[in-house]
């Protein structure tokens, strides 16, 4: 019975890791998250239509709760930095830094995955029902060039909404 379960075990498509294998997701450094809603819902903004530069983004309750979350990650983690994010119709984006102490060592962090899973479960919590994605996206930042090519993603992901991998057309 357990040999042909295995078997069978074996034909499915095995899933993708989510981090990288033997990395200290608690070191200091710099990662760059994408937390996703569930089904690609547009919850966060009042209407999620085509953003011109310029245009103010209006929150719903939703993404209000989520922007007071991730402007508390400093005050509940003193060694975790929100260098910049976005909230988008139906995913966030990121860009955290750990810090380290005077000398450049890594003080007593939580790890990436820590500060996702409370975030995402404290919103959760204000919003009533489970709204995220199973997981998140990360990348390891490892160059000056490529936090700043991330950094000007972030800022301009808003008016490149149409364009983005997540977008979804509620008109339809």
């Amino acid at each position: 019975m357990l040999a042909r379960k295995n078997k069978i075990m074996e034909k499915l498509p095995q899933r993708k890791p989510n981090r990288l294998e033997y990395y200290d997701y608690s070191s200091c450094g710099v990662y760059f998250i994408t937390i996703c809603v569930k089904g690609k819902s547009c919850i966060f903004w009042e209407n999620p239509t085509t953003i011109k530069i310029g245009d103010r983004i209006i929150f719903t309750e939703y993404g209000i709760v989520a922007d007071k979350a991730i402007n508390n990650i400093r005050k509940h983690y003193k060694n975790i930095k929100v260098d910049n994010y976005v909230i988008m119709p139906n995913h966030i984006h990121l860009l955290l830094s750990i810090c380290g102490d005077e000398c450049g060592r890594a003080m007593l962090a939580p790890t990436i995955s820590t500060v996702i899973m409370q975030l995402k479960g404290y919103i959760t919590k204000k919003v009533g029902f489970p709204i995220w994605q199973k997981s998140f996206h990360d990348r390891i930042i490892r160059s000056k060039a490529e936090y700043l090519k991330i950094w000007e993603y972030i800022e301009n992901n808003p008016v490149n909404w149409q364009n983005d991998c997540f977008f979804v057309n509620n008109d339809r």
